[in-house]
């Protein structure tokens, strides 16, 4: 049976994929750690769309996470086509107010984890000559940004990565696409450990919607790109970043000023 596998499907961008696709008829496999929101999308989408939809309540940012949802891939004898690697956490505020311990488990996560699954299904993909992989990026992955650090830093990862991947498989007729959202309206501030205080100065301007992010990456999918950046806005700042002459030190001193403002942070 063939079969959709999204991480980071229990809401957000991942919940907006799953319906998408279910609505395109693809079969899903949900991995995200909330059993109870999986079993609930997957029961509404199953009977919605009248395709077959399960679910794996697994915490990828533990080691042999992959290893665990391949096999059982395997056990049941699914054909991934699409593998959308969504699942990821962020952060917000100087370097030293998160634990070492979290630092690690977002590395894990954002990058170890879908390089996992990746390695996983590739071999199946390239044997067939068919398939697709969606790499959640972020606009944070196109250059340092500071009290983000970590977490733009795993997205660069991602970025380069994906880039790579796109042409090494190519000639195997294996579709790999990076999708780069900007500020979307998901758990993303609650997860990442940034407070309502802080929160309230990120939403000033319009955020996205998770359903406007998936249409925009499907609309990449069908027009064969390498990076698709969801939103008029960040599109148009992507362009003026490559065209404007701005030295790196200048642009990091107003994504500073901008970030102490709006993580409300003074400098002792």
């Amino acid at each position: 049976m063939k079969v959709s596998l999204i991480t980071g499907a229990s809401g957000g961008i991942g919940a907006a994929f799953a319906e998408k696709l279910a609505a395109e008829q693809h079969n899903l496999l949900l991995v995200a750690r909330s059993e109870e929101k999986l079993k609930k999308i997957s029961g509404t989408l199953s009977a919605k769309y009248k395709i077959t939809a399960r679910y794996l309540a697994v915490d990828l940012s533990k080691p042999g996470a992959d290893e665990l949802i391949y096999d059982e891939t395997a056990r049941n004898g699914w054909q991934i086509e699409y593998l959308i690697n969504n699942a990821g956490i962020g952060s917000g505020g100087d370097f030293l107010e998160y634990k070492l311990e979290e630092y690690q488990t977002m590395m894990q996560l954002n990058m170890n984890a879908l390089v996992a699954l990746t390695y996983r299904f590739l071999p199946q993909m390239r044997e067939r000559r068919s398939g697709t992989i969606i790499n959640v990026g972020s606009m944070a992955g196109f250059g340092p940004i500071p009290y983000m650090n970590v977490y733009a830093a795993t997205k660069i990862f991602v970025r380069s990565f994906t880039q790579a991947l796109w042409e090494e498989n190519r000639p195997y007729n294996v579709q790999v696409m990076l999708l780069c959202p900007g500020a979307t309206e998901t758990g993303f501030f609650d997860a990442a450990k940034i407070g309502p205080d802080r929160k309230k100065n990120f939403s000033t301007k319009r955020l996205e919607t998770p359903e406007q992010v998936v249409n925009a990456a499907m609309k990449g999918l069908k027009n064969k790109k390498v990076i698709t950046i969801s939103g008029m806005q960040n599109k148009i700042g992507r362009v003026l970043l490559l065209v404007l002459p701005v030295p790196m030190t200048a642009l990091l001193r107003v994504y500073g000023n901008m970030m102490r403002r709006n993580l409300n942070l003074e400098v002792k």
